[in-house]
Order: structure tokens, then sequence, then C-alpha cells
């Protein structure tokens, strides 16, 4: 079974993957796919160079993400050719790790852009982490995004209303963590029981 787990920013999706886990779910987390396995590939920071220049690399010569996302997050033309270069990346890892595994495997996989880049065939279950406004920009600010950072990355995914309604199931991320896993518990369930 391969779920895919999306919703907007300072929703909660990373929180939500570590309850699918707790209930016998492998997750993967495609955001550190990217940070910890592609950004460091040697022909990935070539690239990021030849796109964006110099400044994007810290004084170890690494890929500086801050830097790449201020440049990204202003242009969406140089946004969209990143992620295109990217994704491709992310996608053959998340078959690797499938291919790797045993079968029956049951996979909860953060894909925040999912339906941005019209994913839904790759999974047999959507699952969307809805979460108000004003919590998501709690959440932010406690990652450290000012008002305005976080509304710009917001504002580059679908609306969260949208995703909502394409999901076919849907947490609500508003009230505490039990709540949040009481609901992760009876879903996984309720999957297992399609699954068999």
């Amino acid at each position: 079974m391969f779920i895919g787990l999306t919703g907007n920013m300072g929703c909660g999706k990373s929180t939500a993957a570590h309850f699918f886990e707790e209930f016998g779910f492998s997750r993967i987390d495609s955001d550190a796919l990217v940070r910890e396995r592609i950004l460091t590939a040697p022909e990935v920071e070539a690239e990021a160079v030849r796109r964006f220049g110099p400044s994007v690399l810290d004084p170890a010569g690494r890929i500086d993400r801050p830097a790449i996302a201020r440049t990204i997050f202003s242009n969406d033309a140089k946004r969209l050719a990143w992620e295109d270069f990217i994704l491709p990346r992310v996608y053959a890892l998340w078959r690797e790790l499938r291919e790797a595994a045993p079968v029956g495997t049951r996979w909860i996989v953060e894909a925040p852009i999912l339906h941005e880049k019209e994913l839904e065939k790759e999974f047999d279950f959507i699952v969307c982490v809805a979460s108000s406004t004003a919590h998501q920009y709690a959440r932010l600010r406690g990652r450290g995004f000012s008002q305005a950072l976080a509304g710009q990355r917001i504002s580059k995914q679908f609306p969260l209303a949208k995703k909502i309604e394409l999901a076919d199931f849907v947490l609500s991320n508003d009230g505490d963590t039990d709540f949040l896993r009481d609901q992760i518990r009876h879903l996984a369930g309720l999957l297992q029981n399609r699954a068999l």
C-alpha cells in the first residue's frame, strides 16, 4: 500500500507521518530525501551553481538551501524549472525504497506538492492533513518563518480547500497531538482492512 500524505506548510504533515509510523507504516520523508540525498550529489550541486550562481553554495561548498529557497520562491519560472530537475530524482528514490522493502510494506509518503505535480495516480490513497490558517502560521513562526515569508511559501501551493476536496481522507490538526494520533489510529485500521 502506497499512501500519499499531503497538506500545506504548517499543517502538520511530519507529525502525522510519525504517527503513521507508530501504527506500522514505513515512512518516506520526501523533504529529507531532497536535503540528505539529492542536494548533496555532486551533479546537483554543479547544476545549482550553473542555474543560480556560486552564491547558492555555503562556505564548505555545499548547497545552501535557504539561499536557493530565496531565489526560487521569488521567481516562479526558476522554482518550477528547479522542481522539474529535482523531482524525478525524488520519484526514483521512492521506487528504490519500495523495491528494497518486503512485499506488503505499507508506505506513508510525505508529498507536499502531490497535487501540484499531478501525482495522484502514484498512490493507492491520498490523505490530507488540514489545519486552520492561524495554526499554520503559528507553527511556521515556531520554525523561524516571518509572517511574510510563511505567506509567500504557502501561496505557491494549491489552496488547502482544494487539497481537502481532492483527498480520499482528511485529518484535522487543530487540536492537540492526541487528537491527531487518535484520527490516525482509526484511519490506519481502516486502511489495513481495505488492504486485506
